[in-house]
């Protein structure tokens, strides 16, 4: 292992903290930034195996707040609606991802020209829901209907297109369906923790006869460099969209699209 593949580890590591929890596709942004760095990773594994660094930030962050759910599941009405919620709205995205893996690590993960205008047209979209004049409904992520919770798990399947965003895709839908910028992200937050488990799991288990030892020292550097950096994104991000909105995160998806697009015509 090279100063230069550690380097690179280490800077996509850093850019998959940064951007998983934000509307921005983190999955995206790896894979532009691996196809002009000339980064090559065993079953594009790498991309999706060091989201166990950023899963480990939330977890972290959260713990109290989900211990104290583990112990109140059993005996608060409340709690328990909340968890089946969180597993309703994970299971559309959970069933076709498994379903469309291999389309989707062999096709779509190869197109960057695709990833490039998913992040331009998400960020148009970005930016018109931020400026609607919405009435938010609901507030308090534990208080959510049933079914709002299945709607806002059904946008979620979106963001099986590399360049959607996962964060980007359940808080656009969350905003159209009455949810504050807020309570938006911060189930966003709650959903990531089944889905990118579930999604870090199934990618293991289909890369398991390919990946060697050799491969884990990169992602142990990329694991690292995500968690450091979700960890101080996570602590922040609610309060910032909560004064802000998400307006600067569309602006952020059309300058890297339109930038990415541009450098595909001149280098490919």
């Amino acid at each position: 292992m090279d100063s230069h593949t550690i380097v690179e580890a280490l800077l996509l590591g850093m850019l998959e903290g940064l951007t998983e929890f934000i509307p921005v596709s983190s999955t995206g942004h790896i894979l532009l930034a691996g196809h002009f760095l000339g980064f090559h990773s065993t079953g594009k594994a790498f991309e999706i195996l060091i989201q166990l660094g950023a899963i480990l930030a939330i977890l972290s962050v959260y713990f109290r707040r989900l211990w104290q759910m583990l112990i109140d599941f059993p005996r608060d009405r409340l709690t328990r609606h909340f968890v089946l919620g969180i597993l309703i709205a994970f299971l559309p995205a959970a069933i076709l991802g498994a379903l469309a893996h291999d389309f989707i690590k062999t096709v779509l993960f190869e197109s960057p020209r695709l990833i490039c205008i998913m992040l331009i047209i998400g960020g148009v979209i970005l930016l018109a829901v931020d400026r609607m004049k919405l009435q938010p409904v609901y507030r308090d992520v534990e208080r959510f209907p049933t079914r709002l919770y299945l709607q806002i798990g059904l946008f979620q399947c979106l963001s099986l297109i590399p360049g959607t965003s996962r964060s980007g895709s359940t808080v656009v839908g969350a905003l159209l369906l009455g949810v504050d910028k807020r309570a938006a992200a911060e189930f966003s937050f709650f959903l990531a923790i089944p889905t990118m488990v579930g999604a870090f799991a199934f990618d293991l288990f289909k890369n398991r006869n390919v990946l060697t030892s050799a491969d884990l020292p990169i992602i142990a550097i990329g694991f690292v460099a995500a968690f450091v950096t979700a960890l101080i994104v996570v602590r922040f991000l609610l309060d910032y969209v909560s004064r802000h909105g998400f307006a600067l995160f569309g602006w952020w998806r059309l300058v890297v699209g339109s930038v990415g697009l541009v450098a595909l015509m001149i280098w490919g």
